[in-house]
C-alpha cells in the first residue's frame, strides 16, 4: 500500500463521518510529510467532501532568534507551505475556513488547548517521526536533564530550541545540507495536546527512520524516544515504508578485490 494514500483516506474518512453527523472535525496536522496532502486534495475535490466544518491546527513552525515566526514567504515556513501545497489547491466551496486554520502562536501558547477544550475533542493527529523519535518538535529531554515520562507527556504547546540532530537532518532534506539555514528555534504543539487525540498516526517514510522505528515499537516507553509514549495510546498506528524497515546494522559483506 502507498502509505500516503492510507493516511489521506483515514483523514477523509474521519471528516466524512463527522460531516454525516453534522459535527466539526478537529485535527492536529503536520506540514511534513507532504505526501498525504496531494492525495487529500485529489480526494476532496473529486468526491466533493466539504472541509467547511474542519478545524486544522498545524503542529509547529520555525521561529527566528527573537522567537517570532519566520516570514511566511520563507521557503522553510510551514505557514507558507500549507498555503502552497494544500489550501490553495482545494476548491473554494469545499475549503477549510480561513478562521479555522491555526498555527501554534509563540505569544499565545495556550491557544491550542483552548481550541481543543472549546470543541470538546481532538479527532486525529498525524505526522512524521523525527530522527530521534520526536513528534512535531517535541524533542527528547537534553542530556543530563531530569524529566519523567509523565512530566514529558504533560508538556503543552511551547517555544523551544531545535536539537542539532533535527536541524542536521532537516538541512539534508531541505537546504542541501547547510545547517546554518535551519532556524534554531520553533514553536510546537505539545505531547499534552496530542495525547488527547482519539487517533494518532505516525509516518516513517525514510531510511534514516529505521533506528527510531524499532525503539518506538519495541523499546521501553521513554521520553528519550517521544513517540514511544504512544505505546500507551488506545488508537495509535505507525506506517512505514520498506526503506524504514531495513536493518539498522546490515550484514557486512566482504568482497573479493579481484
Amino acid at each position: 500500500h502507498d502509505m500516503y494514500w492510507k493516511v489521506a483516506i483515514e483523514v477523509l474518512e474521519a471528516i466524512d463521518a463527522n460531516n454525516r453527523k453534522n459535527e466539526p472535525t478537529v485535527m492536529v496536522v503536520p506540514y511534513g510529510p507532504l505526501g498525504p496532502y496531494s492525495r487529500l486534495v485529489y480526494l476532496v475535490n473529486k468526491y466533493r467532501v466539504s472541509l467547511k466544518n474542519c478545524v486544522f491546527i498545524n503542529m509547529d513552525e520555525y521561529l527566528t532568534d527573537e522567537k517570532e515566526y519566520i516570514s511566511v514567504d520563507d521557503p522553510l515556513s510551514f505557514r507558507g507551505g500549507m498555503n502552497r501545497i494544500f489550501y490553495s489547491k482545494i476548491d473554494e466551496e469545499l475549503n477549510v475556513l480561513p478562521e479555522n486554520r491555526f498555527f501554534p502562536d509563540p505569544h499565545d501558547t495556550g491557544k491550542v488547548l483552548e481550541i481543543i477544550k472549546k470543541y470538546g475533542k481532538l479527532d486525529m493527529v498525524f505526522g512524521g517521526v523525527g530522527i530521534n523519535g520526536h513528534y512535531a518538535f517535541n524533542e527528547p529531554p537534553e542530556v543530563g536533564e531530569i524529566c519523567s515520562n509523565e512530566e514529558f507527556a504533560n508538556r503543552p504547546t511551547r517555544v523551544l530550541a531545535v536539537s542539532r540532530e533535527t536541524r542536521t537532518v532537516n538541512a539534508f532534506m531541505n537546504c542541501g545540507g547547510d545547517i546554518d539555514q535551519i532556524p534554531k528555534y520553533c514553536i510546537t504543539v505539545g505531547m499534552k495536546e496530542m495525547l488527547m487525540a482519539k487517533k494518532v498516526r505516525m509516518c516513517q517514510p525514510r531510511d534514516w527512520n529505521a533506528g527510531a522505528l524499532r525503539k518506538i515499537l519495541h523499546g521501553e516507553v521513554s521520553c528519550a524516544v517521544p513517540c514511544s509514549l504512544f505505546q500507551n495510546h488506545p488508537d495509535a498506528k505507525l506506517y512505514a515504508t520498506p526503506e524504514a524497515l531495513q536493518p539498522t546494522r546490515p550484514e557486512i559483506r566482504v568482497y573479493n578485490k579481484k
